[in-house]
């Protein structure tokens, strides 16, 4: 565990994505779960997104592309969602996007 907390301590602060990226990936996350569960007046989505560790473009390793998380919500139904950018100078593109249901099968 204290071996996490110096890793974690240690990141690069360039690693953490802008407030651009950050703004852009909330709206998208809205989107997104609008899409997934249709028109609901009941969606909330949270207005933070998280940093999580990058991923390596598979098309060119030298490039990283930032991952941020947001969670929502519809009703009783709660949500992950993943959006994955790629920082093009103050341009954020968003290359990849994944949505997840908790739920207890």
């Amino acid at each position: 565990m204290r071996l996490l907390i110096i890793f974690l301590l240690l990141l690069p602060l360039s690693s953490l994505a802008s407030p651009q990226c950050r703004e852009e990936a909330v709206s998208q996350a809205g989107k997104l779960l609008a899409f997934h569960v249709g028109r609901d007046d009941r969606v909330y989505v949270d207005p933070e997104a998280v940093v999580l560790p990058s991923i390596r473009n598979p098309a060119n390793r030298k490039q990283k592309f930032l991952v941020l998380e947001v969670g929502g919500r519809v009703y009783k139904g709660n949500y992950r969602m993943r959006l994955i950018y790629y920082p093009l100078g103050d341009v954020c593109v968003l290359m990849g996007q994944e949505i997840l249901e908790f739920a207890s099968l």
